[in-house]
């Protein structure tokens, strides 16, 4: 028996994504940028997954740009505003970003830029008070995550946004974990940018989007031939872009049903992780990602950890479970989670975070044998690791 509890690394493709994106190799194979026939059925086959992708966030088509994935999104995002100004300004992020806006922000500090981490309660969410008082007269961007990885807690994203509005300042927000698992509408939402990847939501690997608000200014951080609004060069990759966009479709459509069916799933596998005593949860227990559940290893009587998560990790893979000890970007490296840390939990609290998380194959079977596993993997290994330091 093997069980996939690993949907927020990545997703399987779906077979419609993959029959359209095997169309695309075999029929639609042309430079989407050539005026000839070969050409134009490329740049169709293009241009409906633009509208299709658009349609998941109810964007307009000509706002989407297309990218290889959420990393370079995130990138295109930050780094083309930060590329309209001659000398360095201020920005602000959390201090909770995934690493594809926390190591950016980074490196534009090592360049002279000015950069503000607001800080997160216990639960990983960003209180709108820290924003308004970090906001700056150079402020140029914010960049706040929306769901967050490796806890899943949800930021009040609309609050935020707002604060950002009014003081016309650019929002921008790395939705990878959101979009395709909750609603949402750019036409709401008072963000300017806003990062989608494709394999968080059954879509093939290597195509990601950012959405533009019309009126907003980017310079490219990819030159050449213009491509994608001339924000983006480089030939298309038309099958994966299609794939993307097939995927989006459906996320869209089966959204409702899918996600109140993940939300019950949750709630019980957080309900009986619960009661295994060297299990602590983390973010927040209800305004989270509606697959995502995580956790602390720690010692029933010291508080300290016994166990690492990635200890755990293995353990599951060998009885055929697979889960994370965090996000996949920082999964292979044995050191305290920056998010943990920013959480304010200790450095031996924080090699102990695990995180499961469900989709569409997921039953309530898994949940159950998934729980009992850990419970018992735990009472193994604790009384082994306690031995071992008399």
């Amino acid at each position: 028996m093997q069980i996939y509890l690993d949907y927020s690394a990545t997703t399987p493709t779906r077979p419609e994504a993959i029959d359209a994106m095997q169309k695309a190799l075999t029929q639609h194979w042309g430079n989407p940028s050539s005026l000839h026939e070969w050409g134009q059925r490329a740049a169709t086959a293009l241009e409906l997954a633009r509208m299709q992708v658009a349609g998941l966030i109810n964007a307009l088509p000509e706002s989407i740009v297309f990218t290889s994935g959420g990393t370079e999104a995130d990138n295109l995002a930050i780094i083309g505003i930060a590329r309209l100004y001659s000398t360095p300004q201020h920005i602000i992020i959390s201090s909770v970003e995934h690493s594809a806006v926390s190591e950016t922000v980074r490196q534009l500090e090592q360049s002279g830029w000015e950069v503000t981490r607001l800080p997160v309660d216990k639960l990983g969410r960003v209180h709108p008070w820290d924003l308004q008082q970090s906001v700056r007269s150079n402020t140029v961007l914010i960049s706040i995550i929306y769901g967050q990885s490796e806890v899943g807690t949800l930021q009040p994203i609309e609050a935020l946004g707002q604060i950002a509005r009014d003081r016309n300042i650019l929002f921008h927000t790395d939705a990878v974990q959101v979009a395709g698992r909750l609603p949402i509408d750019v036409q709401k939402l008072p963000v300017d940018l806003l990062s989608l990847s494709s394999h968080k939501l059954y879509g093939p690997q290597g195509s990601g989007a950012l959405y533009v608000r019309p009126g907003v200014e980017l310079a490219p951080i990819l030159t050449g031939g213009g491509q994608e609004l001339k924000l983006r060069s480089g030939t298309q990759a038309v099958p994966i872009i299609v794939g993307f966009g097939v995927a989006a479709e459906l996320a869209s459509q089966e959204m409702d049903g899918e996600t109140a069916r993940l939300i019950e799933l949750r709630d019980r596998l957080f309900d009986r992780l619960a009661q295994v005593p060297s299990l602590v949860a983390t973010g927040d227990r209800y305004r989270r990602l509606p697959h995502h559940v995580s956790f602390c290893i720690v010692s029933p009587n010291s508080g300290t950890v016994q166990v690492t998560g990635k200890t755990l990790v293995r353990q599951l893979n060998l009885a055929g479970i697979g889960i994370s000890s965090g996000s996949a970007c920082n999964s292979g490296k044995l050191t305290a989670s920056p998010i943990l840390l920013a959480m304010g939990y200790s450095k031996t609290m924080a090699i102990g975070g695990i995180r499961l998380t469900l989709g569409r194959e997921t039953t309530e079977a898994d949940i159950d044998w998934t729980a009992s596993a850990i419970e018992q993997i735990l009472d193994r290994l604790m009384p082994k690791v306690a031995l071992s330091r008399r």
